[in-house]
């Protein structure tokens, strides 16, 4: 059964910079699709980014740019690194995994994903 724990968020002021983590396991192979998705209250849940098991990676506009997903296959840990964090990056962020999901050109479709980590605030002030 695939576990995903999140880490790393915080409170930060406009521009400052935050780096998620979600440790993967129960999964023996690298070839898996983490997704980083947000939410705040009032809004309907998000994807940011996403990165394939193949390593191609996809961002939303928004954060194209200031956010980077990254991955360390031998340590099975994603990464989203944020930077130039703006007041309406305030959300919960969750990572999520999708088995053997390659060539990512979206992000990809809330029914492939098989595990959720518990979530981790990230809030930005003004």
């Amino acid at each position: 059964q695939v576990q995903l724990v999140e880490s790393g968020g915080g409170s930060v002021q406009a521009g400052g910079s935050v780096r998620l983590s979600c440790a993967v396991s129960g999964y023996r192979w690298s070839t898996y699709c983490i997704t980083w998705f947000r939410q705040s209250p009032g809004k309907e849940r998000e994807g940011v980014a996403a990165i394939g098991g193949d390593d191609s990676t996809f961002y939303i506009g928004s954060v194209k740019g200031r956010f980077s997903i990254s991955r360390d296959k031998a340590k099975s840990i994603a990464y989203l690194n944020m930077s130039n964090l703006q007041p309406e990056d305030t959300a919960m962020y969750f990572c999520a995994f999708a088995g053997q999901v390659l060539n990512i050109q979206n992000i990809p479709p809330l029914r492939l994903f098989e595990a959720w980590g518990q979530g981790t605030q990230v809030s930005v002030s003004s």
